[in-house]
């Protein structure tokens, strides 16, 4: 497409391509050109084949994108795998000294450099991913100075490092520039003020900014990015942060946390999330507000510990047993994941109940530029009917108190004359067990009901209604929820383009269910397609029991890669054809062909 690039850089883990695409991220972003970072990775301890992929472009972009327009490859693996890949016009950027070109698609130019010549030959290795980063600026068509002024930043304690690395860049951006074609639509900078930001990150600055004041957890990929940045700046900022010894420990001091008071959240994947259900149920009926984050992966079982999927809305909705009240959101974008902090916090606290975030991998471990002014804004802290002090005035006080909106006072425990208990059995007004002795069934169904009212204002405290991108009158209307929305959107826009009248419906809040705006939309919608990333239709089958609303047909994709436009476009004209589930998968040459593991490669064994 004109005026964006997607470049792939290719290599073995412990290459350097992860830091050489931070460096272009980097770059771009200050150039104020948005950037959209996925990779693709091996879950080994060390080597593996790597795939990193930016999406660069003047305008904001929610996807990888489909087609590579120039690759830097750092091995003759990369080589091998991705060369096909290339558009028409494509650059293929390598270390000619060591790597052998492949047959390139027609139109490719194939940029080997004398890495060697240019870096010099006492140069370190990892030398030769500055090198082609330097001919790969260049033949973007973007400024060396941001490049260098990247460097700079990057090594700002070390400046005989900063020196070898402008050197080396500016020797590949010099001799690509004499030597090579820029592409046909060079990228050219912005005004925009721009950060590159991990999702995990996002994750964990808006829990920060909502007033979290506890986070406990166990690394879990691919959620561990909210640990790693908690453990480094929560201190600073107030934050209680442990490391806790598995999963159930971690709910239940999460849990133990929000019964005291204060603001607390977890966050794991899968794997991590089953171990935590029968501690949601206690967090259910003892009424405590709580904030757990589900980074989805490929399941079951350890199943894809580095690979993107979404498979786990079913665990979300079934977690613990028993009807108890509980929140479920899937943040669509990694700037809503920042947002989606803030509310989850709000309504975990107001309606007193669980609240389970389902973000993914592709929008946790990813990175994206974001504008600074969106990280600028001010939370609102609601926290609902919280007690902090005794008014000293004589009353009896009911923690479980049977009220018109299920919404109880909740007294800080400490605060004088407000003793109650808090178990996991079912209990009374007053918190005294109902389950010993004799069973009344009245009051069974009393606080049954009760805590059930509380989600029946929750719908109405959503920050976002639903509403259709796209033309109104469409032949297909795609639904989505989570990250997803990103793709679909686009794929609308292409599908208009070419004939195809599409619009998008996506859903963000899961439980309780947007359901009377849901079928006031999608009762008017002439078909169906729900894009999801699972084998079985979880979404579908939600949206059913929900809404009462069937799809007509289906697009879904579970091979671990994330769901690209062209995917969604050609399942669409799939379904037109008359197919109703449209299963598709990325057709990328190297991951059609198993390579064996290169020597030294050591396979991990823990579900973590």
């Amino acid at each position: 497409m004109e005026n964006e690039m997607i470049v792939g850089i290719g290599g073995a883990a412990g290459d350097g391509g992860a830091s050489t695409g931070d460096n272009l991220a980097q770059t771009c972003s200050r150039l104020g050109l948005h950037v959209y970072v996925y990779t693709s990775y091996q879950s080994l301890i060390r080597g593996g084949h790597s795939w990193i992929r930016l999406r660069i472009s003047p305008q904001k972009k929610h996807n990888v994108g489909d087609q590579v327009g120039a690759m830097i490859a750092l091995n003759q693996d990369a080589m091998d795998r991705h060369l096909q890949e290339l558009t028409h016009g494509g650059i293929c950027v390598y270390n000619g000294d060591k790597v052998k070109p492949g047959k390139a698609p027609e139109g490719a130019q194939l940029c080997p450099l004398p890495v060697f010549e240019l870096a010099g030959k006492d140069a370190l290795p990892i030398m030769q991913n500055t090198v082609a980063l330097g001919a790969l600026t260049q033949l973007l068509g973007l400024e060396f100075s941001a490049l260098s002024s990247v460097f700079e930043h990057t090594f700002a304690k070390k400046p005989q490092v900063v020196k070898l690395n402008v050197d080396a860049a500016k020797a590949g951006y010099d001799f690509a520039a004499k030597t090579y074609k820029q592409i046909p639509h060079p990228l050219r900078k912005t005004d925009a003020q721009l950060a590159m930001v991990h999702g995990n990150n996002v994750l964990a600055m808006g829990a920060a900014n909502a007033g979290c004041k506890v986070y406990c957890a166990y690394p879990m990929s691919p959620a561990s990015g909210i640990l790693h940045w908690m453990g480094a700046h929560g201190p600073s900022l107030g934050i209680c942060v442990r490391q806790v010894e598995d999963e159930i420990g971690v709910a239940n001091m999460t849990i133990g946390a929000g019964q005291m008071g204060v603001r607390a959240m977890c966050a794991t994947s899968g794997g991590g999330f089953a171990l935590m259900t029968e501690a949601i149920g206690m967090a259910g009926i003892m009424e405590t507000p709580v904030v757990m984050i589900n980074v989805m992966r490929g399941g079951p079982s350890t199943g894809l510990p580095t690979k993107h999927e979404q498979g786990d809305l079913n665990q979300a909705i079934g977690a613990s047993q028993g009807d108890f009240p509980r929140i479920i959101m899937a943040p669509i974008s990694v700037a809503d994941c920042y947002d989606t902090m803030e509310e989850a916090f709000n309504l975990a606290e107001k309606y007193q109940c669980p609240v389970i975030v389902l973000s993914d991998l592709l929008m946790s471990e990813g990175r994206f530029s974001i504008e600074t002014s969106h990280l600028d804004r001010e939370f609102k802290i609601d926290r609902g009917e919280m007690i902090f002090e005794d008014d000293g005035k004589p009353k009896s006080y009911y923690r479980y108190k049977d009220t018109p909106d299920g919404i109880s006072p909740r007294a800080i425990p400490g605060v004088p004359n407000h003793l109650y208990v808090s178990a996991t059995d079912e209990h009374d007004e007053d918190g005294v067990l109902i389950s010993d002795v004799f069973t009344d069934p009245v009051i069974r169904k009393k606080m049954v009901d009760k805590r059930a009212r509380k989600m029946q204002g929750v719908v109405a405290d959503y920050a976002k209604k639903l509403k259709l991108e796209g033309p109104e009158n469409a032949d297909v209307t795609l639904v989505t929820y989570g990250s997803t929305w990103g793709v679909a959107t686009e794929a609308v826009e292409r599908l208009n383009k070419e004939g195809v009248k599409a619009n998008a419906l996506s859903f963000k809040y899961l439980l309780p269910f947007q359901e009377k705006e849901a079928q006031a939309i999608l009762g008017k919608a002439k078909k169906i397609v729900v894009v999801e990333l699972n084998k079985s239709g979880q979404f579908a089958r939600h949206l059913r029991a929900e809404a009462g609303i069937t799809a007509h047909a289906h697009i879904r994709k579970y091979d671990g890669e994330p769901m690209e436009p062209k995917h969604v476009v050609a399942g669409v004209k799939e379904v037109l054809k008359g197919k109703e589930v449209v299963e598709v998968q990325s057709l990328e040459p190297g991951w059609r062909t198993p390579h064996p593991p290169g020597p030294g490669v050591l396979s991990t064994t823990s579900t973590h």
